[in-house]
């Protein structure tokens, strides 16, 4: 499970260091997409193929499948990560989360996120603000 906040910086090739603590589990190589709210999603390939078959049986006669099912998986691309725990995010990807120098990597349970560090701050400062509305709402899921 990955968990926790990290703040890292992009080198000017666009290579972000892994938390050393997420390395293990992501291994030599992880599969990068496009993720939601302007971030980026990281999954071990393992995770990633279980994701990719449920995208996969989305119906194609919903327009949201089909647009949620590009975004996802024509985004993606599998990145090497070196033995010195960097992944060179690929231009297009960069670009997607706004990544400037200073990225956070978050442990989000089953994924990492990677996000430019004001998008993170000013995400994370709305989202804490309408924390008890956010856990109201997901109480049917008994969370």
């Amino acid at each position: 499970m990955f968990l926790g906040e990290y703040s890292h910086n992009l080198d000017k090739k666009g290579r972000l260091s892994v938390p050393v603590k997420f390395r293990s589990q992501l291994g030599s190589s992880a599969i990068v997409t496009k993720g939601l709210e302007g971030c980026l999603f990281v999954y071990p390939k393992d995770s990633w193929t279980e994701m990719a078959s449920r995208i996969s049986q989305l119906p194609i006669s919903s327009s949201n499948a089909r647009a949620f099912a590009r975004l996802m998986l024509s985004g993606a691309m599998e990145v090497e990560i070196d033995k010195f725990g960097r992944a060179l995010l690929p231009s297009y990807l960069r670009e997607y989360a706004g990544l400037g120098e200073e990225a956070v990597v978050a442990g989000v349970g089953n994924r990492v996120e990677v996000w430019d560090r004001k998008a993170w701050q000013s995400y994370s400062k709305d989202s804490e603000s309408k924390a008890a509305d956010i856990a109201e709402s997901l109480q049917e899921w008994e969370v």
